[in-house]
């Protein structure tokens, strides 16, 4: 059959719009997301929220065994409790975050690892990035550190959790009081003695004529003492002659 010229434009056009559309659909189809977060309640402040993660494996050689994910500012690793998990798995706290993991899970592309963990209060924030590092039965590591800024692609993005505006009058949550020491009671220190007022000028010159005065009367008896011995001597010797 002879297709008549004037067809041949419209056919080109057509090809050339269903081609652009196929390219359209591949530009707007999401990208593989190799590690992902959700919430129960994606509010800010919100509480007892479950937050539930997927982690794409990537090696046909091994399962992942261990997640190992650092917590945003706002949330401590005591405020994390887990509620699922693959059979087997536990989580751990760690001085900035925690790590949920155990018997390595199958391997393959499609063998996700998948659990989830109960937050006490989510921070007041517009999102939270947990970044997170993939271990494999084999030692291998993948890294999901990256946080996007201004917009901008990166290769290994972190976890991100876009939080909504907090419920009117929700507030952070008191941290729990530290127990108060008990106060040890400590030994009585001695008060320093206060040192003795100096006499005054009239009162040492007083005592210095009692003390005068006192030495005179000392000296005036001892000169009595010798003065009446010497008399009774004299008289004794005198009566020896006589007789």
């Amino acid at each position: 059959m002879q297709i008549s010229h004037d067809h041949l434009p419209l056919r080109r056009l057509g090809l050339a719009a269903a081609g652009s559309v196929v390219l359209l659909g591949i530009a707007a189809g999401p990208a593989a997301a190799h590690a992902e977060v959700s919430a129960s309640d994606p509010r800010a402040l919100a509480e007892n929220v479950t937050l539930s993660f997927t982690s794409e494996a990537e090696s046909d050689a091994a399962g992942i065994a261990e997640l190992r994910v650092v917590l945003p500012q706002g949330i401590a690793p005591d405020a994390v409790t887990l509620k699922e998990a693959p059979e087997g798995w536990k989580l751990t706290a760690t001085p900035d975050g925690y790590s949920v993991g155990g018997a390595a899970l199958a391997t393959g592309t499609d063998a996700d690892a998948e659990y989830s963990i109960t937050v006490r209060q989510l921070p007041d924030a517009e999102s939270l990035a947990f970044k997170t590092l993939e271990t494999y039965g084999d030692g291998k590591v993948s890294r999901w550190i990256e946080v996007p800024a201004d917009g901008r692609k990166v290769d290994n993005p972190a976890p991100l959790l876009k939080l909504q505006p907090a419920a009117p009058g929700a507030k952070p949550i008191a941290p729990s009081p530290s127990p108060t020491p008990t106060p040890t009671p400590s030994a009585p220190t001695a008060e320093p003695s206060s040192p003795a007022p100096a006499a005054a000028p009239d009162a040492r010159k007083a005592n210095a004529a009692d003390s005068g005065s006192g030495n005179g009367v000392v000296v005036a008896v001892v000169a009595a003492v010798v003065v009446l011995g010497g008399a009774g001597a004299f008289r004794w010797t005198r009566r020896s002659r006589q007789s």
